[in-house]
């Protein structure tokens, strides 16, 4: 069963994250507040689309937000942004919450707004120039895996007791024999934020760590099952 993914927001990053969701096989209903945004989400096939003004929390409750697995907020209002994922972790406390930043000052603020995850963008694009001087082949790969797709996408999981990946470094893992490419993690020791493996630090994997790796949909699958296994036969 796909995901439901309740997404506030189709402007300059939204349009793009709402559109690879749906690709990707999620559900996702889109919410805006804008009216140019809220139409050129219906233009573009989003036809379930609903203007609603996200400054009001009882406009926020009709949209039932408990019943999706994420809430994503990525609005081209930072502020608008910030007070959105305040106003949904005060309503909705067990509500899971992703929100995009486009600067470090606007990630604190998410931070304490109560956002789960903050996918900052400014580190999104120092990584890129990382990967480009530094890893030229992996980067092309991954640009035909995002561009062209064929049958390529991306899928993080949470890893197990007992799975063969428990006690790891990041540095020691290679999964190419599985076909996927391990992007990053989220280390529960450091605080529940996303690092790339390109950051420089040689993390040691746990049970209860999530992972995100690329790969084909059939061999993410596979990989899915295959660390649940305390070792590699």
């Amino acid at each position: 069963m796909h995901k439901s993914i309740l997404l506030f927001g189709y402007g300059t990053h939204g349009k793009f994250i709402a559109q690879g969701l749906e690709n990707d096989g999620f559900n996702v209903q889109v919410v805006e507040c804008d009216d140019n945004f809220y139409m050129q989400a219906i233009d573009d096939g989003f036809e379930n689309a609903l203007k609603v003004d996200v400054t009001k929390d009882e406009d926020l409750e009709t949209l039932n937000p408990q019943s999706y697995d994420q809430l994503v907020c990525v609005m081209d209002d930072e502020h608008l942004n910030v007070f959105l994922t305040l106003s949904l972790r005060s309503l909705f406390k067990e509500s899971y919450i992703l929100a995009i930043s486009d600067s470090i000052h606007t990630t604190k603020k998410l931070q304490m707004a109560g956002a789960n995850k903050v996918i900052d963008m400014y580190e999104v694009s120092a990584n890129k120039i990382h990967n480009i001087l530094n890893r030229p082949v992996a980067t092309q790969l991954l640009e035909e895996f995002v561009v062209h797709k064929n049958g390529i996408g991306f899928r993080e999981y949470i890893i197990p007791k007992n799975s063969f990946l428990h006690g790891l470094m990041t540095d020691d893992i290679d999964l190419s024999e599985y076909g996927v490419l391990l992007v990053g993690m989220i280390d529960e020791e450091l605080g529940h934020h996303f690092i790339f493996v390109t950051a420089g630090v040689n993390h040691k994997l746990d049970s209860g760590d999530t992972i995100v790796c690329v790969g084909k949909y059939e061999e993410l699958e596979a990989f899915g099952k295959r660390i649940k296994e305390k070792e590699v036969e």
